[in-house]
């Protein structure tokens, strides 16, 4: 028997591939990448680099959330950027959803991401 959970939320974008929102494994909940997509619309959010973030975090925080977790919980977070110079937006953006002790991170340049957004993230969760 299998102590695997699929977990998803009304209140993050739909996956739009062959994935999960998130899985939930024991203790630990691994949340796939998001985007910027607002998930009413499944439409990329209106607004600047730091409102594309923001909309990333908010969609983790809901999948969290849906997984009986908050964001305090994540163990670790990655940040996919197709513009390295977007990295101290992304510190600031950041810190409007953590607080200390901050998650490990790492923020990964790549050349592009799905439907030509600027930023992706992913989390992992340790459930207390």
């Amino acid at each position: 028997m299998s102590n695997r959970q699929t977990i998803n939320t009304r209140g993050a974008p739909q996956a739009i591939g062959t994935y999960s929102q998130a899985v939930k494994a024991g203790t630990t909940v691994y949340i796939s990448g998001q985007i910027p997509l607002v998930p009413e619309t499944m439409e990329v959010q209106d607004g600047d680099f730091k409102d594309l973030t923001r909309r990333c975090f908010t969609n983790l925080k809901a999948i969290a959330e849906a997984a009986g977790g908050t964001l305090e919980d994540a163990a670790k977070v990655n940040i996919f950027l197709t513009d390295l110079s977007n990295f101290a937006a992304v510190n600031e953006v950041m810190a409007e959803f953590f607080e200390q002790p901050y998650p490990a991170r790492a923020a990964i340049g790549v050349k592009e991401l799905p439907k030509g957004v600027p930023v992706e993230v992913d989390a992992v969760l340790e459930l207390k």
